[in-house]
């Protein structure tokens, strides 16, 4: 049956519905021969051979959620320009493609979410779902109240495409008192580099940034090592409904 070729993408495990629209945008998806950029185009897996970037795709894998535990030194994309490596190396000889759900940035470590689910990813990282991650973040340095205060109100951060944006609220509390502290964060949204572009907003840097939670998932698996979510998992991360 025809599907749009975006939805194809997502469920076959090439990306995320919107991650699959860019691709189509791109030139980048072909059905029997044809470079399609509309994104209202449908196919049929069963009855057209559609490529991305040359390459066949294939009808759905059965869905798979594995969660993460990335070390630094790592993208969360699945290639690299520069040549860095990718957490999907960190999965060795997986027989289903998978990709990441959001983002943690090279120098952050934690908890990350990696599915052929293109629906949940989707419904994860829509920015009007509020998810919220919390993270162990490590200042240098140590904020006082009143900057703390903004933090937790929202402040202007520069994107990198040099907009100015507003942060929205977010939770902070002090783990470990010391010259250059420990704080949990929690955050309702996923911007590039946020917590560190925040802290700098208000005079600090970051030093550490790891994630300990996303939604109801928390993190229990060692630096580098992964573990498929139990069937209860999958359950609640689908019918999560933020409390903040």
């Amino acid at each position: 049956m025809p599907e749009r070729l975006q939805k194809l993408l997502a469920s076959a495990g090439v990306a995320s519905r919107r991650k699959s629209e860019e691709l189509i945008l791109a030139g980048r998806v072909s059905v029997n021969g044809k470079v399609v950029t509309e994104l209202g185009t449908k196919a049929d897996l069963s009855a057209d051979t559609i490529t991305v970037d040359g390459k066949p795709i294939h009808a759905a894998q059965p869905p798979i959620y594995l969660m993460l535990n990335k070390p630094k030194g790592y993208v969360t994309t699945t290639s690299d320009p520069e040549g860095r490596p990718t957490v999907l190396q960190l999965l060795g000889n997986l027989s289903t493609r998978v990709y990441p759900v959001g983002r943690l940035d090279y120098a952050s470590e934690g908890l990350l979410l990696l599915t052929n689910d293109g629906a949940l990813a989707q419904q994860l990282t829509n920015a009007a779902s509020h998810v919220p991650k919390t993270y162990l973040v490590k200042i240098n340095g140590k904020p006082n109240e009143a900057a703390l205060q903004k933090l937790r109100s929202g402040v202007h951060i520069t994107l990198d495409d040099n907009r100015r944006v507003k942060t929205s609220p977010a939770k902070i509390r002090l783990l470990e008192d010391a010259p250059n502290p420990w704080y949990e964060v929690t955050l309702i949204e996923g911007r590039n580099r946020q917590i560190r572009r925040m802290f700098q907003s208000v005079g600090f840097l970051v030093e550490k940034i790891k994630r300990t939670q996303l939604g109801p998932l928390k993190l229990d698996v060692p630096s580098g090592k992964f573990r498929p979510l139990t069937i209860r998992e999958v359950a609640q991360l689908k019918h999560f409904r933020p409390k903040m």
